[in-house]
């Protein structure tokens, strides 16, 4: 099997129907509410209009929140306010229920995935169905070697690819994407610092779980390290994920970009899906048009690469815990937008007039029998 080019995607992603918001406008002007009363919910209405290709939009009927999992070497260096190769214990308490993201799930009625790409743990820890599709064992170090090898970096793109067929082909209708992982937003830092052009200081945040400045000095040396390996790599996008990236990361942009194949919309999270998503752009320009950004964090290197995609955030609540909890409190918004375009009547139409139905026409008035 030949190895998996990005670049590939930029054939594939076609844009979503530009045509079709132009209906949209049309179908909006002719609902009883005055122009923009609908605030943002009418720009999510027409994305959705574009990406389903179908005026009305369809509701949102089968949502699914995807995770990828998995462990960073470079915690190892204190960089996280969890300990190093326990990303495991995130994912159990998904399953438990006892999460963030599991009870807004559970309140929603959405159902929650979670892939194993990269955990550090032993598989006999977690339920086979989460487990199966594991690339390695934890990602390398990424401030002294790579992530991954070429042949993880390619598996775990496929595999990120395969599960965004999964979902289109069981009926998912739209996605919220998230991370369970130790040390993600390290790496995430570096590939968003890479392809923004920017300093480390710039995009060191203090992470998911909180860390003191000690922590985000050693944090920001380590981001710094990593940018150091990924600047020879920036041409190739594969190799830049294997580099400075991990199991997790090369999943989750693999999973966007055939996400975009498949025509199925997507909402990120944080800066993980953030950077992903970014890395997404950079082989498939058109790629973007298939997400929305459904949370602004206060990690710094989220807006920067936002901004690169044009991708403008629906909330703002300071919600940084992960694990795509802020982008499924934006899931309502969505549902929201679908049912007010589908469901809302339309003005009726006011009939033409009828000429022989104005003044002076009717039969034996002085104008009609006038014969000049």
């Amino acid at each position: 099997m030949s190895r998996v080019n990005l670049d590939d995607f930029s054939d594939l992603i076609g844009r979503s129907d530009g045509a079709l918001r132009q209906s949209a406008e049309d179908r909006r002007a002719r609902l009883p509410l005055a122009p923009k009363a609908l605030g943002r919910l009418d720009e999510l209405g027409e994305w959705l209009i574009a990406a389903q290709g179908v005026v009305p939009p369809r509701l949102v009927e089968r949502p699914k929140v995807v995770l990828f999992a998995g462990d960073h070497g470079v915690a190892g260096l204190g960089v996280s306010g969890r300990a190093a190769g326990e990303a495991y214990r995130l994912v159990e308490d998904v399953l438990a229920g006892t999460s963030p993201v599991a009870v807004l799930a559970r309140a929603q009625g959405v159902p929650v995935r979670v892939v194993d790409a990269g955990l550090d743990c032993d598989p006999a820890l977690l339920p086979e169905d989460v487990v199966r599709h594991r690339v390695r064992r934890g990602s390398g170090r990424i401030d002294v070697e790579d992530a991954l090898t070429p042949e993880e970096t390619d598996a775990a793109i496929r595999l990120g690819m395969a599960i965004a067929d999964e979902e289109a082909d069981s009926g998912t209708d739209l996605v919220v994407l998230g991370d369970l992982s130790v040390g993600g937003t390290t790496p995430a830092a570096v590939l968003i610092a890479a392809l923004c052009g920017t300093d480390a200081s710039v995009v060191t945040g203090r992470g998911g779980a909180g860390i003191d400045d000690l922590a985000w000095m050693r944090k920001c040396a380590s981001i710094r390290d990593g940018l150091r390996r990924a600047r020879p790599v920036l041409g190739d996008q594969v190799e830049l994920l294997g580099a400075v990236g991990g199991a997790d990361l090369a999943a989750m942009t693999g999973f966007l970009l055939q996400c975009a194949v498949r025509r199925t919309p997507v909402v990120l999270d944080g800066v993980v899906s953030a950077a992903c998503a970014l890395v997404g752009q950079r082989a498939a320009f058109r790629a973007p048009d298939w997400w929305l950004a459904g949370q602004l964090t206060e990690e710094p290197g989220q807006p920067k690469a936002l901004d690169r995609m044009a991708l403008n955030p629906l909330l703002e609540q300071g919600v940084s815990v992960g694990e795509g909890t802020g982008a499924l409190l934006a899931l309502p918004l969505v549902r929201a937008a679908a049912a007010l375009l589908a469901e809302l009547p339309e003005r009726p139409e006011s009939p033409e007039p009828d000429p022989d139905d104005e003044p002076g026409n009717e039969p034996g008035s002085e104008s009609a029998s006038h014969d000049g």
